[in-house]
């Protein structure tokens, strides 16, 4: 039987869709469910969310009105697992559909079938800032592109019980030319970007051309030069399909451990660092979770840390720079002179660490990253 093109594409998309929590393939630790890093959907009640044959038949019906053109994109996106660069899909925003009680919007449809099946509310999830519709509110035309958006890390409260640091680790560093990077840290001495010292690209007085710089470690090694990140988002990946930003593949690394080679291969598509209007983003682009540890995380009234865990697909918004301000410091004279590790987050891939795992630092960590903020 002769098939048209647009219904090959449209079968295609359909076996390219995320499995259900019924299929047996995935892990309820993929949604979050139990850990510091939730979606709130994880934590309702199920509801009557239409069955796998009603979805199926929504999705087909919705997705035999789109272009063939639309369904390419979407299907690059999709088959990609969102690697590859693709255009925004945008149509029109107010078209609803039903399944079994829960009404959709088009977007939240899209994501729900490709991406998250517990997914039920467009609160849950956040437009990535590369996306045409970020920032937008009600446009006629709305991206519905499922990988232009990321699922929303909701932190529980309280805090569980494990993966506490002190809070000493924000005091000042005692030396004013000394790079703000944890205490049990180590490692080579590189040279930063443009020739210049760590500490000069850290310090340069009056410099606004880099919000942040990003360093690589293994282990308590660091593997090449300082970052400086001037646009407003960075890629920072090992493997990323027309990726552009901090490839972590083309360092030079003389780590011979397995662990740290295997650790490395699995970082992949890697995170995407973001500066929004309300804070510093990381988005887990990978297929695995990552760690993050950051002083405006958690209440600033606390003298413990958590290191937080994020699954693959989640953001979290990883540094806030009121809170930051207006934690615990020195007088303003020498909070702007020198640096302040309240202004750094560390972020480690795959491997976690605190109480609850065998690496009581993240320096035992195989593969992280230190990212520090310009506080001017």
């Amino acid at each position: 039987m002769f098939r048209t093109k647009r219904s090959v594409l449209v079968r295609r998309l359909w076996r390219s869709r995320a499995p259900g929590e019924g299929d047996g393939e995935t892990d309820p630790r993929a949604h979050g469910a139990g850990h510091c890093c939730m979606g709130k959907a994880a934590k309702i009640a199920k509801a009557n969310l239409g069955s796998e044959a009603e979805l199926k038949a929504l999705t087909h019906s919705v997705l035999k009105k789109l272009k063939e053109k639309h369904l390419e994109v979407l299907l690059q996106a999709v088959e990609s697992k969102g690697g590859a660069r693709t255009s925004c899909l945008l149509l029109p925003g107010k078209l609803d559909s039903r399944l079994g009680q829960q009404s959709y919007t088009l977007p939240l449809l899209l994501c729900k079938v490709f991406r998250w099946p517990d997914l039920r509310h467009s609160s849950d999830v956040k437009r990535l800032c590369c996306c045409e519709s970020y920032g937008k509110n009600s446009p006629e035309l709305v991206c519905c592109n499922p990988h232009h958006l990321s699922r929303l890390c909701e932190l529980e409260s309280p805090p569980p019980p494990y993966s506490r640091y002190p809070m000493d680790f924000l005091k000042q560093t005692d030396s004013p030319d000394s790079v703000p990077s944890s205490t049990e840290t180590g490692g080579t001495n590189y040279l930063a970007p443009e020739g210049l010292s760590d500490s000069q690209v850290l310090q340069e007085p009056g410099d606004q051309s880099h919000w942040c710089v990003v360093a690589y470690w293994e282990e308590k090694t660091r593997v090449g030069r300082l970052y400086s990140v001037q646009e407003p988002s960075l890629d920072i990946f090992y493997d990323l399909p027309q990726g552009n930003g901090f490839c972590l593949g083309q360092l030079n690394s003389d780590n011979k451990s397995q662990l740290v080679q295997k650790v490395r291969s699995k970082i992949g598509y890697g995170i995407q660092l973001s500066k929004e209007v309300d804070g510093v983003w990381v988005y887990n682009r990978s297929s695995y979770p990552i760690f993050i540890k950051s002083a405006t995380l958690d209440n600033p009234d606390s003298r413990t840390l958590l290191v937080h865990k994020v699954f693959p697909g989640f953001s979290i918004k990883a540094f806030d720079y009121e809170k930051a301000y207006s934690l615990q410091r020195p007088n303003d004279h020498e909070f702007m002179q020198q640096p302040w590790t309240g202004f750094t987050v560390q972020i480690s891939f795959v491997k976690g660490w605190g109480q609850c795992y065998t690496r009581q630092f993240i320096s035992s960590c195989p593969c992280w990253l230190e990212v520090i903020f310009n506080n001017r």
